[in-house]
């Protein structure tokens, strides 16, 4: 440990010197272990305080979420949502009415498509409002929303919305949650369950009491001493301030670059606080525990999920970065390895490792990291045995002409979901080189357009079909003159179908292909023509086959 401290360029004084926090954690890290702060740990701390709960609101996709938080907070986010469905992470702080708590809310998108950022959501919140439609009852999203919390071991609220619309059984629904595990409160249980219909602000009073309950049992704490900590819940890269990143405080402040200017390390990048703002886009010059800040400052744009340490020094924000990043970079490399070993071990057994008939390759770019990752999920599940689908670059902010130049080299075309063109110059460039630039801002429609495109790249699949069927009834000797020779000619009568000139066919002798090729010559009434139908009497010369016989069977083969 002493030599790993001494690596790290913090070896301390004596044994009875303290290791701070940050550097614990690289220590731990570079030792090959993890760190994890055990929360029981700020309850302890002197300088605690209260702090308000975390909240996530989670369920399938147009259950009513966002109309719920639109009726807690009174704004108007539902009807801003493209196509009505949420698409990213919004952390918003809510003034409870009724009392002077406050708890800060989590908007988690509903689409299937967003099952990492829910996930994402699960790990940084206190409790879990689970909202489910009293008309339509729990859906795989449901499922799936409670599997998050008991991962993350949330407490659960479970919100009935629609209570108010045709077809609502809160009843039929409640039991279908028994039967998920759920103990809900009116069976014994600890769960509570309450019955809303947001727009007419029904069971909202009821909704916000029972946060209030959960968070005081939870006796909720943070240090108000030491530096700040946070995660990241979503980043972004705005044209004005740079790489943003809203972020969820868990411990102490952090100070405005204007005052302070607190060092941060974010994940594997780092920089100077230059600005905060609230959630309403208030600037702030602090950011007590439990609330939602937007942070601007950093060097490049973090990930989703990543934790936010406030550090002394300039010099120690950028080791603790400079250290995440080669530890990242080994993982990547160790994963290229393993790719690399599978592959061969994959070939050597005969099996064709990563190659597909066809492929469509994309640049995904997106408003906020969250939304990426997602769609960058999304696409690559739409891979089938025939059509793979290759990100070859993930990325935040607008299309920019480097975009498009990688686009051009790899052949990739550019997905973009919420973004527009960075300016004029990238829009010429992606005209220029023929790159196509899919823009969308509800990911049903970007999904069906890319698998239109991965239609286009299958690899075609011939499929021959019988069209028509004829008897050879007799068999002609034509004299070809200019060849010096002549051919057999087949009269025919058309059983089935029709015959065509343009198609194939195949010659059946006693139920055994005997030749199958083209067509030299189609004749009715020593006419060319092009086709004749069911009944009809014809002559057909085949191409390169003069061995056609009396009694013989021609199928029209067509692919």
């Amino acid at each position: 440990l002493e030599e790993t401290l001494d690596s790290l360029g913090e070896k301390p004084a004596s044994y009875e010197d303290r290791v701070e926090v940050d550097i614990a954690e690289l220590a731990a890290l570079e030792l090959g272990m993890i760190a994890i702060r055990s929360p029981d740990t700020q309850d302890r701390d002197q300088d605690a305080v209260p702090r308000p709960p975390v909240v996530t609101v989670m369920g399938h996709v147009d259950h009513g979420k966002t109309s719920l938080l639109d009726a807690l907070r009174k704004t108007a986010v539902a009807a801003s949502e493209a196509g009505g469905i949420t698409q990213h992470i919004g952390a918003f702080e809510v003034a409870l009415p009724g009392s002077q708590a406050t708890a800060t809310f989590l908007d988690t998108p509903g689409h299937a498509a967003f099952t990492a950022m829910r996930a994402r959501g699960a790990s940084v919140t206190d409790i879990v409002i689970l909202v489910v439609a009293a008309n339509d009852g729990v859906m795989p999203q449901t499922e799936e929303a409670i599997a998050h919390a008991r991962a993350a071991e949330c407490p659960i609220i479970v919100a009935l919305t629609k209570c108010d619309m045709p077809g609502a059984e809160p009843s039929r629904v409640k039991n279908q949650l028994l039967g998920l595990g759920l103990q809900l409160e009116e069976a014994g249980g600890n769960t509570m369950v309450v019955e809303t219909a947001a727009p007419k602000g029904v069971g909202l009073a009821e909704l916000e009491e029972a946060v209030l309950l959960q968070a005081e049992v939870m006796d909720l704490q943070a240090s108000a001493g030491g530096r700040a900590e946070g995660t990241v819940v979503e980043a972004r890269r705005d044209k004005g301030q740079g790489p943003v990143a809203t972020a969820g405080v868990r411990f102490n402040i952090v100070m405005p670059h204007s005052q302070v200017g607190d060092y941060v390390a974010v994940g594997t990048e780092w920089g100077r606080v230059r600005s905060m703002r609230s959630a309403a886009g208030v600037a702030m010059k602090e950011a007590l525990p439990g609330q939602p800040v937007e942070v601007a400052g950093m060097r490049g744009v973090p990930q989703a999920g990543d934790e936010l340490m406030v550090l002394p020094s300039e010099a120690r924000a950028q080791r603790a970065e400079e250290y995440r990043h080669s530890r990242q970079s080994h993982a990547v490399r160790l994963q290229a390895a393993q790719r690399e070993a599978a592959a061969a071990k994959a070939a050597e057994n005969g099996a064709a490792a990563d190659i597909q008939p066809g492929q469509v390759i994309l640049i995904v770019k997106a408003d906020v990291q969250g939304s990426a990752e997602a769609v960058r999920d999304s696409v690559q599940a739409l891979a089938s045995d025939t059509v793979g689908v290759k990100v070859v670059q993930t990325g935040v902010g607008p299309v920019t002409s480097f975009d498009v130049d990688m686009a051009s080299s790899t052949g990739a075309t550019i997905v973009a979901f919420n973004v527009k063109m960075a300016d004029n110059a990238a829009d010429a460039l992606a005209k220029q080189h023929a790159v196509d630039v899919l823009q969308h801002r509800v990911i049903y429609r970007l999904l069906e357009e890319v698998g239109e495109r991965m239609a286009g790249a299958a690899p075609r699949v011939e499929r021959e079909s019988v069209v028509g069927e004829a008897q050879v009834l007799q068999v002609f000797e034509v004299a070809d003159k200019r060849a010096g020779a002549s051919h057999s000619v087949a009269g025919c009568r058309v059983s089935e179908g029709s015959l065509r000139a343009a198609a194939r066919f195949r010659v059946l002798r006693a139920g055994s292909v005997v030749h199958d090729g083209p067509c030299a010559s189609l004749k009715r009434l020593k006419l060319d023509v092009e086709r004749v139908g069911k009944g009809s009497e014809c002559g057909v010369l085949l191409e390169g086959f003069d061995d056609v016989q009396q009694g013989d069977v021609l199928h029209c083969i067509e692919v």
